[in-house]
This record gives C-alpha cells, structure tokens and sequence, in this order.
C-alpha cells in the first residue's frame, strides 16, 4: 500500500502538469517569464552539493501569473498579460563514494496576450509555447575540504534556443568555519528572428541573431557564532550580441509607425550582496540581505531581502519573506511615442524603466523524521524509497509601473538509500 501511495503522489503530480497545459492552450496567450524578477537579476543555475550517501528525486511545479498595461511588444502601452505553468525533475545519483551524477529537466508552457500582439492578424500561436530545458552534471569530492562541480545544459523553444555550460569551486577552511565558491557559467544562445508583422517586408532588420553571455561569481561565507552566519557575493556578468528582442516595437514622438527595439550589443553587469543569517532561538531564524547592483546600460539598484524561517515543531516551518527593490532606468528606455528621431538606441521595455517593487511571500516546509511512506525497492532489498520532504510557497510581486504577478510552487523530494 505504501509503494502505490508513492507511485499515486508522482503519477499525481505529472497529470497535474498536462492538465494545466491543456487549459492553459485553451486560454490562448509574451516573453517567456518564470519568475517575477525584476530586470537586473540574473538567472543562474545553482550547483547544490549531492547526498554523498544516497539517491535524491525532486518534483518542482510552479504556475506563474502577471498583467500590466506597458508591454514593449506594443511599444510600452498594452496587455502584460502572461501565464507560465512549469515543471522540473531533479536527479543525484552517487557513482562513488566521492563522485556523483547530477541530471534535471523539464518545462515550462507559457500564454501571453502581448506576444500574440506580434502578429495579431494571421496567426495565434505567438500567443503560447514551451520552453524545454536540461542539464547534466557530475560534482567531485576532491578532498574533505574540496569540491569540484561542472555541468552541461541546453534550452530551447519556438523561435529560441540555448547551450550553457558551467563550472564550480568550493574550498572549506581547517576548522571548516570559512567556505569560498568560486562559479562560472556560459550561455551561448540563437534567435529566430520574428519581427512585428507590419516591420516584416519592408527590409528593416536587425544585424545579429546570436548572444553569448559569461558569468563569473565568487561568495565567502563565514561562521561568526554558533548562531550567526555572513556571506559576501560579488558576481561580473559580460554578455555581448544581439540584446534587444526582435519583435519589440518603439513610437517615436509624432510618429504612428512602429521601429524595432535597438539597444548595444555588449553589457556588463555587476552586483554585489551580503547576507546575514543569525538564529534569534532554537525556532527562529532571521535571514537578511542586500545587493547593490550597477550595469554600463545606466541602471544602478538596490534590493533588500528578509525571510523568517519558523519552526512550529520539528517537522514542520513556515517561511514568511519580503522583497524590496528599486531602480534607476536605463539610458536608453523611454515610454510611448517619447524617443526623439537620431537616437542610436531605443527601447520602451519597462524592465529598463525606473521602479520600485515590492514582494510578499510565504512558504511552508514539511520535513518529516526519516521520511514517509518508507518501502523497499522490489529488486534492490536493502534499499528503500521514501518522501524526505514537502514545500509549498506563494508570493505576491508588485511593481511601482502597474505590474503586478503572483506565483505558486510545489516541491516533493524522495531519498533512495
């Protein structure tokens, strides 16, 4: 009865995925967002460190919704409106007692009213895709201080894909109380270059269709007390090609024909962090930070984050947090029918724009004891399969520009050991 309740929990969870997806086609709807981040996060992929010891299965599903009134498909005034339903499988598996294989995949199936903007007349699939992901990686136990990851990934959908590749350093300290990470990833991505359907026979294009991006970060965590915690982050991001989206418009001031978002094609980012963790109680901690974030397009920010991790007893928590973030805008982003003729680089992508936002979240946590619903693996007698654990958040976003988003994340782990 156990195994079938295991197996009714991940049949479960898929179904729910295709469900959604059907639905979501039925509703019929602009870039691709997963998350509601603001412009100047940077998306990266994490290397987490296996269970040297035993075999981890996660199951992640969010779905993702927003609207606003300031979609650059439209040149900064029209529907925002999007939906993003994603789902995502995550494997560590040890090879050896210092080597281990980590695998993840899944997608994500998006609606947009403002995509389908990009050809609003013969056509309504610009109004919905998926994006599929994956990535392999193996992470070495160089010594008992030492740890070396490196990965390989892809992504792609209907008119974008993606190849990224990444390595990662973490070196401990004697009494282990000092930690460096030291990480560095890729992207090398390809458009399919889709214009706005009036712009599409009239010879105006754009130069390149490819964009390369590095990233280098570096993070030293230190062990202050026996309840305090500090981490310092310092991340340089360069990325070079085509930065614009093609089927972006922008109106000039006077003007009722559309021109294509142009913006430079290098970028250089760089934000610093610093995080505090200190555990006010046996039941409460207190996780607290900042990052100052400065780019060479204009747009300096700040952001400050604090999460109250919540024990109500030993299995279960709740995650309460808040998100604030502001920002200069870009050089080069000016709303509707604002920019003036002889300018070089344009955009009205509020993403660019000055704001402030706020973000509301709240989480809950469920980590049982040895886990739930333990049964041995028909073939493999000495070892079994159980739930480790179960999490769930919502948050609310909203921006200063008349944005507002809300998500909902699922997450099941499984421990074969």
């Amino acid at each position: 009865m156990q195994l079938i309740a295991v197996m009714l929990i991940v049949a479960c969870l898929f179904l729910t995925g295709e469900l959604k997806a059907q639905l979501n086609r039925l509703g019929g709807q602009a870039t691709s967002r997963q998350t509601p981040p603001d412009s100047v996060v940077t998306e990266l992929a994490e290397f987490e460190y296996p269970n040297w010891d035993a075999v981890d299965i996660d199951f992640l599903s969010s779905y993702y919704e927003q609207d606003g009134n300031n979609s650059p498909v439209t040149g900064g005034l029209g529907t925002e409106h999007l939906t993003d339903f994603t789902q995502k499988l995550i494997v560590s598996l040890p090879l050896k007692p210092r080597l281990a294989f980590k695998v993840d995949g899944g997608y994500d199936y998006y609606t947009s009213a403002s995509s389908d903007m990009i050809d609003p007349v013969y056509s309504d699939d610009s109004g919905y895709d998926t994006r599929v992901h994956g990535n392999v990686g193996i992470v070495y136990k160089i010594d008992s201080r030492q740890t070396f990851g490196a990965r390989l990934g892809g992504s792609g959908e209907y008119d974008y894909s993606s190849v990224q590749a990444g390595l990662s350093y973490t070196r401990l300290s004697e009494n282990e109380n000092t930690s460096l990470d030291l990480r560095f990833q890729s992207f090398v991505d390809q458009w399919s270059l889709i214009y706005p359907i009036e712009l599409r026979n009239t010879g105006v294009q754009l130069d390149r269709s490819d964009r390369q991006s590095y990233n280098f970060a570096a993070q030293i965590q230190q062990v202050l007390t026996r309840r305090t915690q500090v981490s310092v982050q310092l991340e340089a991001t360069m990325m070079n090609g085509l930065l614009s989206t093609p089927f972006h418009r922008v109106y000039f001031g006077g003007e009722n024909i559309a021109r294509l978002e142009r913006l430079p094609s290098t970028r250089l980012k760089i934000p610093v962090g610093v995080r505090v963790n200190h555990y006010l109680s046996d039941k409460l901690l207190v996780r607290a930070s900042y990052r100052y974030y400065w780019d060479d397009w204009g747009i300096q920010a700040h952001t400050v984050q604090l999460e109250l991790p919540l024990k109500l007893n030993r299995f279960l928590s709740v995650v309460p947090s808040y998100r604030y973030h502001t920002q200069t805008a870009a050089d080069y982003f000016l709303p509707f029918q604002q920019h003036s003729p002889g300018s070089e680089f344009y955009t009205s992508d509020y993403d660019l724009a000055a704001l402030n936002s706020h973000a509301f979240g709240l989480g809950v946590n469920y980590t049982p004891a040895g886990g739930l619903f333990k049964v041995k693996l028909p073939m493999r007698k000495e070892k079994s399969i159980y739930l480790n654990g179960i999490h769930a958040k919502a948050a609310h976003y909203r921006r200063s520009t008349n944005f507002h988003a809300n998500i909902v994340s699922f997450g099941m782990g499984f421990t074969i050991k």
